[in-house]
């Protein structure tokens, strides 16, 4: 494939974190700018993916970034050499905020796939469960945004999911729009907010899951004692770890026991128990009806967030959203295994790259439910073969995340005055058609499944049966 230069970077590149996103990301930044590699440099504690770099003819600096050394280190190789640099932030245990703070200080670009604090932040025992939340670290980037509007670009969450799927929403809500014949319709303006709550709204989504299905298959089993999966470990832990968390919906009727409120409008929740361990029923095109974890990420906060209507102090309409994310069966295991051990962690870490697994695809997309045609789903089918033909170093999930990178850090340098944003506030037509040669079938599919669909009725259920898509069904409980 004659592959598209989209934009050149005239400063240094600074990517943080060498894991699998960053082996994936590497060779897509060469493939897609143009820029200086004598000025790209990969900082990482880790130097046991060095030589992919070094390969590359890429600096690798073996160092972790830390609070007492990010703003001395990051400084002087941001501005080296002039131009405006940009940092590719992948990385685990590093503060999101007070790395973009510092980017947009120095007029370097900025891109991360989550909100990540300090070291301890995720197993502080001493901090209560709310401010342990994403709602919570979201809000501290909010915040920055408020305080210091417009600016150097710097785009907060960028992955697959949050990122990728934000964009995915607002193409299955035009989708479902010209399908549904709505009455008038008009796409609204990439930056137009309210128009795409309201849209929301009047096609009558109550809710929508970030709907995944990982098959990919290891060709050697799981051993006992290592945590197996298709991403990072660690990020997959620090986040299985924290409260199942959701967006709320203005229709909801019922709340679980264990729930605590976020926000003056209880515009989200979370529950007492980790996400990891926290099953919810959803619907994937290839499996259908599955069960799925409740793990919080941004994007559950961020969309219901952006979809909501609101009059004056008071909230017209807001959609329930959540993650309902089925990993690949060694990581099904894996957590299993972890949680009988009363949530200790295994020794060993091992992540799946494309030459250990035999077949699969993951399927993420998103789910919209409770409209007119009940619940239509839009989204990425990449499989692990036409990974393998078209990126390197990388399997199915990875390459979702990294080309979602490349895609926002296209739309920062085609905006480089646009301050802090979510993929919610981008040019989603313009991120997809960036990353869309990565995601192999992008599909949508109705279907008239529900959460009460095929219960089996052996033993008496506290459900709502007058409303199907109420979260009280929903759950697994």
């Amino acid at each position: 494939m004659d592959w598209p230069v989209h934009a050149k970077i005239d400063g240094p590149i600074v990517m943080i974190g060498f894991g699998s996103v960053g082996r994936g990301t590497l060779p897509l930044i060469e493939r897609h700018f143009t820029f200086d590699k004598s000025r790209f440099v990969v900082v990482d504690p880790d130097d046991s993916a060095r030589k992919i770099p070094d390969n590359h003819g890429v600096r690798f600096i073996h160092k972790a970034v830390t609070r007492d050394n990010y703003r001395a280190l990051l400084t002087q190789l941001l501005t080296a050499g002039g131009g405006a640099g940009f940092c590719v932030n992948l990385s685990v245990d590093t503060s999101s905020l007070d790395i973009m703070r510092l980017c947009r200080e120095i007029g370097a670009s900025y891109i991360d796939t989550v909100v990540e604090p300090w070291p301890g932040f995720y197993y502080d025992k001493a901090i209560g469960p709310d401010a342990r939340t994403n709602y919570a670290l979201r809000a501290t980037v909010r915040a920055e945004k408020a305080k210091n509007p417009g600016g150097t670009t710097a785009v907060s969450c960028c992955g697959a999911n949050p990122g990728m799927v934000s964009w995915f929403v607002k193409q299955a809500l035009v989708n479902l729009a010209k399908d549904m014949n709505l009455a008038d319709f008009r796409e609204p303006k990439a930056t137009d907010r309210d128009g795409w709550a309201r849209l929301s709204r009047d096609l009558g989504v109550k809710g929508i899951h970030i709907a995944e299905r990982d098959t990919q298959r290891a060709r050697n089993p799981k051993k006992m004692g290592a945590f197996v999966n298709t991403w990072s470990v660690e990020g997959f832990l620090s986040e299985g770890m924290q409260p199942a968390e959701l967006g709320w919906g203005t229709h909801e009727k019922w709340m679980p026991a264990n729930a605590g409120t976020l926000g003056a409008t209880k515009e989200a929740i979370y529950l007492l128990q980790p996400g990891a361990n926290t099953r919810v029923r959803s619907w994937c095109p290839t499996p259908g009806p599955q069960y799925g974890f409740l793990v919080t990420h941004n994007e559950a906060i961020s969309i219901s967030d952006y979809l909501t209507v609101r009059e004056g102090d008071n909230v017209g309409y807001r959609p329930t959203c959540h993650y309902a994310y089925h990993p690949s069966n060694d990581a099904v295991l894996s957590l299993h295994e972890l949680f009988g051990r009363a949530g200790i962690m295994q020794d060993e870490h091992h992540i799946l790259d494309e030459n250990e697994i035999a077949d699969g695809i993951d399927e993420l997309g998103v789910l919209l439910y409770g409209h007119a045609k009940n619940a239509y789903w839009y989204g990425s089918q990449l499989s692990v073969d036409e990974t393998r033909r078209i990126a390197s170093y990388q399997n199915a999930t990875g390459l979702q995340v990294s080309s979602a990178v490349l895609a926002g850090m296209v739309w920062a340098l085609e905006n480089p005055n646009a301050g802090i944003v979510e993929a919610d506030e981008m040019d989603y037509r313009r991120c997809l058609d960036v990353q869309r040669p990565y995601l192999g079938p992008v599909k949508g599919y109705y279907t008239d499944w529900t959460p009460l669909t095929d219960r089996p009725g052996f033993f008496p259920e506290d459900l709502d049966r007058e409303d199907p898509w109420q979260f009280r069904n929903v759950l697994v409980r």
